[in-house]
């Protein structure tokens, strides 16, 4: 990995922002992600991530950090947490705008517990593919203290097959549709692409059946998209 994402944020933070980055699915065509977007403070985020926030508790496990804006408030508001990602330009980031602990790591690499894990905007994206979302699962599991909660966003995107007509498109004999080729590009360069899944509510919630896990709607947004709490059943 280029860590494309990363320099774009250290451009950003570095008051060197001149170009957004560019992100392309298998699915949909070349869309700007706004850089300013990704350092947004609370009031300007969706209200499923302010609920998500809202509903922390203890200690605070935030993957896939990114500029760790979510952990930026967690932290003002009085939270012991830590902010992992896989980006070294992200934690490099976060590290410059306060964050005190941050670190370089993937999530199946971390060991410690939470009382709350927070993966947002589309938190199951890192699960990469249904073959992988029982693994994940069974890691995050592992992560939560007695009585801990994973919060997690993701999105039904069946409505990205629909036709004209009201019916649907999608090849039954391919894989889960949320399954994505993600594409992500910055000032002319191509990062290497990566595997990328959203969810639908019903399918998460199957799935952490499976691994002992309890899964509940805390709230659905305007766009297919979803909060959920997951607890150890």
């Amino acid at each position: 990995m280029k860590d494309l994402f990363g320099k774009a944020l250290l451009d950003y933070q570095n008051g060197n922002y001149s170009e957004d980055l560019i992100t392309e699915t298998n699915i949909s065509d070349e869309d700007s992600l706004p850089l300013p977007y990704l350092f947004r403070d609370f009031k300007e985020m969706p209200k499923l991530e302010q609920k998500a926030l809202k509903l922390c508790k203890g200690r605070v496990l935030d993957v896939g950090c990114g500029a760790g804006s979510h952990s930026l408030y967690l932290q003002k508001k009085g939270f012991e947490l830590k902010a992992i990602d896989i980006s070294k330009g992200a934690i490099e980031v976060s590290k410059q705008r306060g964050i005190k602990t941050a670190e370089v790591i993937s999530l199946l690499d971390e060991t410690k517990q939470f009382d709350t894990v927070l993966l947002l905007m589309n938190g199951t994206g890192i699960f990469q593919e249904t073959s992988q979302v029982s693994k994940y699962l069974t890691h995050l599991k592992s992560l939560l203290k007695p009585k801990g909660q994973i919060l997690v966003d993701s999105s039904d995107i069946k409505y990205m097959y629909e036709d004209e007509d009201g019916g649907y498109w999608m090849d039954m004999n391919s894989n889960y549709y949320g399954e994505l080729d993600y594409f992500l590009s910055y000032k002319g360069e191509k990062e290497t692409p990566m595997k990328w899944l959203y969810l639908d509510f019903d399918t998460l919630k199957l799935a952490c059946e499976t691994v002992g896990l309890k899964c509940e709607l805390i709230e659905e947004g305007d766009h297919f998209d979803y909060l959920a709490r997951i607890i150890d059943a």
